[in-house]
């Protein structure tokens, strides 16, 4: 089965991570790796939890046919620097990853930008930013899938549930923290193991 952990994190290249780092105003590139690393496994994990109903299922179904084909894909420089060369004039919905992650989140987005502040040492503003340009890319790759498998409501599900599951069973920390984050409630016991090994694995997983 795909994993879309390991789709999206074969896409971010050193380049690519260097990038980030520069649009967070020079950030620190192994703290952007983990902080990169940790938004993907939350947005993911978020993903998965909404597609579990049939309501959430057919909201990211339509989300996805509409603004999210994976054509952005294309230029995730572009993406990144928030102007695409290939196609300058992107649906405002296809970009704002701000708009994504307040669909996805919901209510925890606050606490989510903490976490990985704790997690990776960023500001929690610069953990906020990065999840806003990361969201389309996520999107878009799910969006990609579904597209090119013809997924329909149960295939995003699987996909997505799949995904969680290859990650914890692969041992990962970040999907382990990032669904018992979304099971609770940002509590301080999530914050302080956030703390504890985030810097441990600084960059770990983005070495290409």
């Amino acid at each position: 089965m795909a994993n879309l952990v390991e789709m999206i994190q074969g896409q971010l290249t050193e380049g690519m991570i260097d990038q980030l780092s520069k649009q967070l105003g020079g950030a620190d590139r192994g703290k952007t790796a983990t902080a990169a690393d940790g938004a993907i496994s939350t947005i993911i994990g978020a993903l998965a939890k909404n597609a579990s109903t049939p309501e959430g299922a057919a909201g990211l179904a339509t989300a996805l046919e509409r603004d999210h084909d994976g054509s952005a894909l294309s230029d995730l420089m572009g993406m990144f620097a928030g102007a695409s060369q290939t196609d300058p004039a992107p649906t405002n919905r296809t970009m704002n990853g701000a708009g994504i992650l307040k669909h996805v989140l919901g209510g925890k987005q606050n606490s989510a930008m903490d976490m990985l502040s704790q997690l990776s040492g960023l500001s929690s503003g610069q953990s906020g930013n990065l999840m806003g340009m990361l969201a389309p890319m996520v999107m878009g790759m799910l969006g990609k899938q579904k597209k090119e498998n013809n997924l329909g409501l149960d295939g995003l599900s699987s996909l997505l549930n799949g995904t969680v599951k290859q990650q914890k069973k692969a041992s990962s920390p970040m999907m382990d923290l990032a669904t018992r984050f979304l099971d609770k409630d940002g509590d301080g016991s999530i914050m302080d193991e956030a703390a504890g090994f985030g810097m441990k694995i600084l960059g770990g997983l983005f070495k290409k």
